[in-house]
């Protein structure tokens, strides 16, 4: 596998981490449309588990087959696809070796009742992640619930142990619960802060919802004001992001975030393009369209992030 200047230079910043993890953080990198270009798109497919089949898949009924998805991620030339445990324990025995994998170790659900302490139970395992062919296994912690300190004890050390085997981690970084507000959620402060929590953790690849231009911490929208920090922009508010990551030295991708018209999603992948943000990992807004419109969308994703369109 070659690994271009680009992809050399964003390992450069795991210098500290086993030639194993940075090996299968490259394999990420460098596959699909976007190898070697430092952007990534993921299609993430746990939708099913967090609010039910039928919400997740009736509209476009091919998705209740999780080859379906698996295949989708090959076909649109994409970096990496990420499943439960079960779904990739259906799905991989088809197409291992075809495209980087991450499987998602911890999953909510619709039907739980847990609100200010938001959790997740944990499904998987780092043997599972091995015995499955996986390039990083994923893991979602919700900063702000009163289970957050619980979840980040918890992936502290699936990380260590994931680090052992040299397999990077995937962090989704989720604030909700606690006192937050529902606009709190995707504060400027709040998502930047939820990012710079992954990255303290050890995360290698760090999942974030894309921020508004609200401000949560009363305390923190002091210094916001007093730095005069840009945050009117999507772009702008990306980039701040970014910068909250270790100025820049980890990879930070965006989620697609809830269903939306096709010119929402490519506003979306432009700020983060602008703002410098590695790329989006987009599920419900792929899997549920029907399947030639969905690898347009991606086609252009891919386009946009490669500065085409």
């Amino acid at each position: 596998m070659r690994v271009t200047q680009r992809v050399k230079k964003i390992l450069s910043n795991y210098d500290s981490e086993n030639p194993g993890v940075k090996a299968n953080l490259a394999r990420m990198l460098m596959a699909g449309k976007l190898g070697g270009t430092g952007r990534m798109i993921i299609l993430p497919v746990d939708q099913g588990i967090e609010h039910g089949p039928a919400r997740s898949f009736a509209v476009n009924p091919d998705g209740y087959d999780p080859d379906y998805h698996h295949q989708l991620a090959i076909d649109a030339g994409l970096n990496a696809y990420a499943a439960p445990l079960g779904q990739l324990e259906v799905s991989t025995q088809s197409f291992f070796g075809q495209i980087p994998t991450i499987v998602k170790l911890n999953h909510s659900n619709s039907l739980s009742r847990l609100k200010e302490d938001a959790d997740q139970a944990i499904f998987g395992s780092v043997e599972d992640c091995l015995r499955l062919g996986a390039s990083a296994i994923g893991f979602t912690i919700y900063p702000g619930s009163d289970q957050g300190l619980e979840q980040m004890e918890e992936i502290a050390e699936l990380i260590r142990e994931a680090k052992a085997v040299g397999l990077p981690t995937v962090l989704w970084s989720y604030p909700r619960g606690g006192n937050l507000s529902k606009d709190g959620e995707t504060a400027m402060d709040v998502v930047a802060y939820g990012a710079h929590l992954a990255a303290q953790l050890g995360a290698h690849v760090i999942k974030v919802k894309l921020p508004t231009d609200h401000l949560e911490q009363a305390e923190a929208k002091k210094e916001f004001q007093n730095a005069r920090i840009p945050i009117g922009s999507q772009g702008e508010r990306v980039a701040e992001v970014v910068r909250s990551c270790f100025n820049g030295r980890r990879i930070v991708v965006f989620s697609g975030g809830a269903a939306k018209g096709t010119d929402a999603v490519l506003d979306d992948v432009r700020a983060i393009h602008e703002g410098g943000g590695n790329g989006s990992i987009i599920g419900r807004n792929c899997f549920r369209r029907p399947r030639e419109e969905a690898l347009e969308l991606l086609d252009t994703m891919i386009r946009i992030f490669q500065g085409k369109a």
